[in-house]
């Protein structure tokens, strides 16, 4: 077991930021805020169909299919800043789902929330917004309010109609060249069903923690330092207050090989659990590593992915873990786990067809360590094609269809899945 990390919380934000500061302040760039403000809507339509190929019969507490469709609505509205020394501004994020077909045995797919007098059925519709404000000061700024964190630590997750919101403050500093510095502070989220904050909690996958076990505030210490235009490293620390504590450390480089582009992808977690454990020991590393090579239009990759330690990989519900094997259906980051993929992705703009592309994966686990001491299987195949209308009326609407298929040996916590998911999405400019 690696040493645990220290679950003394580090300096506040206030004096992180103070500390990005130092050596000087640079002249402020030349803004406006109403010039500089954007505001995009996406109107996305999805459907969703979740199989679960073992049925009722072998889980007659569980349903055997998930199935709805909605209609969603997401509006980021982002302004500039007011000029001076200190400039300030203001963003909002405004999202609308709406039922368009859905029935009370196939709801819970992760599209709409429960109706509030049928927990088994869906409600008609819901909404969610946040507002952010925020301020700046030479190549330093700060935020506080709702947004949609993508870092190592915490990737909000997007993989239904709307994505999950996230409450709290964010600092970033790029006052040093080629090096930045980002703070979190986080302490509530709105899931990706419902329109409602609550507590941050622990993702409980397959019951491999106990679910519904919240946390104080998430916390991450990130740099990112560009070494030149090819080669970026990573080191973040962080985690969620008397559950877990996580550090982070990656490498992200291409290369120009022949005619082709190879590119590497690595990354490693090291996780305990932290203060009162509330969600008991927790004990992980998680090495991750995805290779791949470009040549017109083709990509080739090869993913390889090891678990090692007592427990599986902690991260928040409501977030992406950022390992190179998480994919449609599955994360493969159970305890002891070992897993490996081969992908391929095609751009059939080369074949004279633009707009269109094509990719397929799979992944395969095994070594995974069960309760009952047997040794745990599973795999994925996913398949994807996508399509951008080029020009007319309809340019730039995306077309999406996705399908997973999802087998593993180990039923009694997870289930046999056949997915399918149809997305139509427009995205335009309102400002």
């Amino acid at each position: 077991m690696s040493s645990r990390l220290s679950s003394r919380s580090p300096r506040p934000l206030c004096g992180l930021g103070a500390l990005a500061l130092l050596g000087g302040i640079a002249p402020p760039a030349s803004a406006d805020f109403l010039e500089d403000s954007s505001a995009r809507l996406e109107a996305r339509t999805l459907y969703f169909n979740r199989d679960f190929r073992d049925g009722s019969s072998s889980n007659p507490q569980g349903a055997s299919k998930r199935e709805e469709t909605a209609q969603g609505f997401i509006l980021n509205v982002q302004s500039g800043y007011t000029e001076g020394t200190v400039g300030f501004g203001v963003d909002a994020l405004a999202m609308l789902g709406v039922k368009l077909d859905s029935s009370p045995a196939d709801s819970n797919s992760g599209l709409l929330p429960s109706s509030g007098h049928d927990p088994r059925g869906s409600a008609g519709q819901y909404a969610k917004a946040g507002v952010t404000g925020k301020l700046r000061v030479s190549r330093t700024q700060l935020k506080y309010g709702a947004m949609l964190p993508d870092m190592p630590l915490l990737k909000y997750n997007d993989g239904r109609l709307l994505p999950n919101m996230f409450h709290g403050a964010l600092l970033s500093s790029e006052e040093l060249r080629d090096l930045k510095f980002t703070a979190t502070h986080l302490s509530r989220y709105t899931a990706r069903d419902s329109s409602d904050a609550q507590d941050l909690r622990l993702n409980c996958k397959n019951k491999r923690y106990t679910c519904d076990t919240t946390g104080g505030h998430f916390e991450s210490y990130q740099l990112d330092y560009k070494v030149n235009d090819q080669w970026l490293l990573q080191y973040a620390q962080g985690g969620l207050e008397n559950v877990y504590r996580q550090r982070f450390a990656g490498v992200v480089g291409k290369q120009a090989i022949g005619e082709g582009t190879a590119s590497a992808d690595l990354r490693w977690f090291d996780s305990d659990d932290d203060g009162n454990a509330r969600a008991g020991n927790i004990d992980n590393r998680a090495l991750s590593l995805l290779l791949a090579y470009a040549q017109r239009g083709h990509v080739v990759s090869a993913g390889w992915q090891r678990m090692s330690g007592d427990t599986s990989m902690p991260y928040l519900d409501g977030s992406n873990p950022y390992l190179a094997n998480y994919v449609q259906v599955n994360d493969f980051a159970n305890a002891e786990e070992r897993s490996w993929q081969l992908r391929y992705d095609y751009d059939l703009r080369y074949a004279g067809i633009p707009g269109l592309s094509f990719m397929t994966r799979y992944v395969n686990g095994d070594h995974i360590r069960l309760a009952n001491g047997d040794e745990g299987k599973e795999w994925e195949r996913d398949v994807e094609f996508k399509y951008v209308v080029q020009a007319g009326a309809f340019k730039d609407l995306s077309l999406r269809l996705r399908n997973a298929t999802y087998r593993t040996n180990y039923e009694q916590s997870a289930r046999d899945v056949d997915e399918v998911r149809l997305i139509a999405s427009y995205s335009f400019s309102v400002l």
